[in-house]
């Protein structure tokens, strides 16, 4: 991995504060915004447009809540900005932006803003996520390093929630490994939280990336886990559970994972230790059971991935017109149509053939967004 990474600077500081805005706005959730972008176009037009039409787009509510400024937001702005310009391996990334997550894009509820320390372009290649219990045992933690090394050496990167237990154990072994780590967190990138992670964090973000969708200065909250669960999925090809209880954080990411149509692996313990008792509930579920890394490269190599993939990265599509018409924000099928001048049938086949080679997502509210390099 080179040790110096150029920021990505895809958002101009009004840019990213028109993003910011949106996203930081209390009580207006991910999927309004989405349905906002689509009528609007863009944030800073989103911001621009009269009450009159936000009230029709998302309700009163939402529309009072977009037309005040939110209590504190220039200091979070200030905040987010000054941890931007403290290093140069510090990005952000909207949803949209060339950088941005290919695998990610393709799931019901992608971030509409990512956080990222280290190289952003290893968002773009082919990963495993990795996680398991906190309260592991000897031979959970060994299995873990061992999977996530020999994985990295097949040139899979390992993703997981930089936890105790388990993610701490895989994100280790993957360094091992040539192809790297990405740690997906739910705090602010701006603190290291379990704090004797601090260590680890500094080599991931050396050899791969730190990633969180949470904002500078957000600590440590029990509700953002879940919503950092479903990042770890949704930038995977699949999901190893390794150790885990029957209600766990990590039962959670392997249904996100099958949500996203991903594939579910689970190691086997003892029928005698808590800590199997969640791979067990797992395997009867139909996950599949992996008792070796080649277990789990011999079925992604028989699945029909969920992206195209060259040469361990995403690949880039063809020349394509509709391609250049959709650019890398989300569109909807008018804007297109308005774009091209096409007829729906061939807009809606050729969006449908584009969306099977994994060059363009479908999102919720009836969006299209050009994946990866495509």
């Amino acid at each position: 991995m080179p040790g110096r990474v150029e920021p990505v600077v895809l958002l101009s500081d009004d840019e990213f504060a028109a993003w910011f805005r949106l996203v930081e706005t209390p009580g207006l959730g991910r999927g309004p915004v989405r349905r906002l972008l689509a009528a609007c176009g863009s944030p800073d037009a989103v911001l621009s447009t009269r009450p009159t039409t936000l009230r029709e787009l998302v309700g009163q509510p939402m529309a009072g809540a977009i037309g005040t400024v939110p209590e504190g937001f220039a200091e979070r702005l200030a905040a987010a900005l000054a941890w931007r310009g403290q290093g140069d391996q510090r990005h952000f990334l909207a949803v949209g932006a060339e950088h941005f997550p290919p695998l990610l894009l393709q799931t019901a509820d992608p971030p509409l803003l990512l956080y990222v320390q280290g190289d952003p372009a290893v968002l773009g290649r082919r990963s495993l996520a990795i996680v398991g219990s906190r309260h592991a045992t000897a031979q959970g933690l060994e299995n873990a390093r061992a999977f996530a090394k020999a994985l990295g050496e097949a040139d899979l990167l390992v993703v997981s929630g930089l936890a105790l237990g388990i993610d701490g154990a895989a994100h280790d072994g993957a360094l091992a490994a040539p192809a790297g780590t990405i740690a997906v967190v739910g705090t602010g990138l701006d603190r290291v939280y379990p704090r004797a992670h601090k260590t680890l964090a500094h080599r991931i973000a050396g050899h791969g990336a730190l990633v969180s969708e949470f904002a500078p200065g957000v600590p440590a909250i029990a509700a953002n886990f879940p919503q950092r669960n479903r990042v770890i999925a949704g930038l995977s090809l699949g999901t190893l559970v390794v150790e885990a209880a029957l209600q766990s954080g990590s039962l959670i990411t392997a249904r996100m994972a099958l949500e996203a149509g991903r594939e579910v692996f689970a190691v086997p313990g003892s029928i005698h230790a808590p800590q199997s008792k969640g791979c067990h509930a797992l395997i009867k579920q139909g996950a599949k059971l992996v008792e070796s890394a080649a277990d789990i490269l011999d079925e992604l190599r028989q699945a029909a991935g969920p992206v195209a993939v060259r040469g361990g990265v995403m690949g880039p599509a063809p020349t394509n017109p509709l391609l250049d018409a959709l650019g890398f924000e989300p569109t909807t099928l008018d804007a297109l149509q308005a774009r091209t001048g096409w007829p729906t049938a061939e807009l809606t086949a050729q969006l449908l053939e584009l969306e099977l080679a994994g060059h363009v997502a479908r999102l919720p509210g009836g969006l299209y967004q050009r994946c990866g390099l495509a």
